[in-house]
C-alpha cells in the first residue's frame, strides 16, 4: 500500500514538474518573440537633395483698376437746365460745354451793375479833376474812388456767376449716363453725370509691410483681369509714405496705357510684383514642410534616421517653399510620410531629383 502511494506521489510530482517546465519554456519563448516584435521595420520615404540657386522672387497680389481721372459733374450755380450739349457714353474734349443753366436773371443783374459802374467811373473821374483844382478834399476823392472799385468788383462777380452757368469738361474723357433732363432745376448738390479719363488707368494694390523696402518707383509690373488671358504691363509711379497700421500694409499705385479701352475702372486685377532676387536660395517641396505650434519643421535624413529641423521661410510658390534658415545645400529632405515621422525614427530613403520652381507666387 505504501509503495503504491509513493509511486502515485512520484508520478504526480513528475507530472507537475513537466507542466511547470513547459509553462516556463513557453513564457520565455513568448518574451523573446515580443522583444523581436518591438523593433519596427524602417519606414520607406521619398527625399530630395537640395542645393543653392538664385531665386527670382515675385509675389502675387490682388488689386483694382481705377480711372486715371474721374470726376462727378455738378453745377456751381442753381437754376433751370436750358440745354444739354453732350451725348451719354461719348468722348468729350477738355473745355467743351456740356450743358447750359438759364442765366437770364444774372444777365439782368449784370446790366444793372454795369450801369452803376459807369456812373461811378464818371464820378471818380470828376472827383479827380476837382481834387487837382483843390475844389474837394482828398477824403471826398477817395470815397468816390472806393465806390467805383466796389461796383466794378460786383460787375466782375456777376460775370463770373454767368460763366459758371456754362458747365465745361475739366479734361478730355468719356462722359457717363446723365441724371437730368432739359428743364431740370439743378443745385450744387445735383449729380449731373460723371466724366472718366481712361486712356491711362491706375492699378492700386497693397503689399505686406515686410516687402516695403523692396519696392521702388518705376518698377514694371504685370497684371491680368478676369476672363482675359492677356497679360498687361504697368509701371509703379507712387508709393504711400507710411504703413497702414490697421492692416500692416503699404499702398502702391501703378499706371498702365489703355488705348483700346479694354481696362475698365473698378475691374479686379491680379498683379505679379517682382521683388529683389534671392541669392543662394534653397527651394524645397512644400509637402516636406510640417507646421508646428511655434513655426515650421522639416525632416532630414541622417544616418538612416529622420532628424527634425526647424526652418525659416521667406516665399512660397505653387509647389515649393524658399527656405532661409535651418537647411543647407546638400541636405537630404524627406518629402513623403512626414506627418507620421518622429525625430530619430528609422527610415529607408528613396532620393528624387530636386527642381527649382518654374512659376513664382
Amino acid at each position: 500500500m505504501k509503495i503504491k502511494t509513493i509511486t502515485i506521489s512520484l508520478f504526480v510530482i513528475a507530472l507537475l514538474g513537466l507542466i511547470g517546465y513547459r509553462v516556463f519554456s513557453n513564457a520565455e519563448e513568448s518574451a523573446k518573440n515580443n522583444k523581436k516584435g518591438d523593433k519596427k521595420p524602417p519606414m520607406m520615404v521619398d527625399a530630395v537633395i537640395v542645393s543653392e540657386k538664385d531665386f527670382a522672387n515675385t509675389i502675387s497680389l490682388s488689386g483694382s483698376i481705377e480711372a486715371n481721372e474721374n470726376v462727378e459733374i455738378r453745377s456751381e450755380v442753381s437754376g433751370i437746365v436750358e440745354k444739354i450739349y453732350f451725348t451719354e457714353g461719348t468722348n468729350v474734349s477738355k473745355g467743351q460745354v456740356l450743358l447750359k443753366v438759364n442765366d437770364i436773371e444774372l444777365r439782368a443783374q449784370l446790366s444793372q451793375a454795369t450801369t452803376r459802374q459807369s456812373l461811378a467811373s464818371e464820378n471818380e473821374r470828376r472827383a479827380k479833376l476837382l481834387l487837382q483844382k483843390e475844389a474837394i478834399s482828398q477824403e471826398e476823392y477817395e470815397i468816390a474812388s472806393a465806390e467805383f472799385r466796389s461796383l466794378k468788383a460786383q460787375t466782375q462777380l456777376i460775370q463770373a456767376q454767368i460763366a459758371k452757368t456754362s458747365i465745361r469738361a475739366p479734361f478730355s474723357g468719356k462722359i457717363g449716363l446723365r441724371n437730368i433732363s432739359p428743364g431740370t432745376y439743378v443745385t450744387p448738390t445735383t449729380l449731373i453725370t460723371k466724366l472718366v479719363s481712361s486712356n491711362q488707368v491706375k492699378i492700386s494694390f497693397s503689399i505686406p509691410e515686410k516687402y516695403a523696402s523692396e519696392v521702388e518707383n518705376n518698377t514694371p509690373i504685370q497684371f491680368t483681369i478676369p476672363n482675359n488671358t492677356q497679360k498687361f504691363t504697368a509701371k509703379i509711379y507712387a508709393i504711400e509714405p507710411e504703413i497702414e497700421t490697421s492692416t500692416r500694409t503699404l499702398k502702391i499705385r501703378a499706371i498702365a496705357e489703355n488705348p483700346n479701352g479694354k481696362l475698365l475702372a473698378g475691374t479686379f486685377a491680379t498683379i505679379e510684383l517682382p521683388l529683389k532676387n534671392i541669392k543662394g536660395a534653397i527651394s524645397i517641396p512644400s509637402e516636406a514642410v510640417v507646421p508646428v505650434q511655434d513655426g515650421k519643421v522639416v525632416y532630414i535624413a541622417n544616418n538612416g534616421k529622420a532628424k527634425e529641423v526647424k526652418i525659416e521661410t521667406i516665399a512660397r510658390t505653387d509647389k515649393d517653399v524658399i527656405v532661409t534658415e535651418g537647411v543647407k545645400s546638400g541636405d537630404t529632405i524627406l518629402t513623403s510620410g512626414v506627418m507620421a515621422l518622429k525625430d530619430e525614427a528609422d527610415i529607408k530613403v528613396k532620393v528624387k531629383q530636386a527642381k527649382l520652381p518654374t512659376s513664382n507666387f
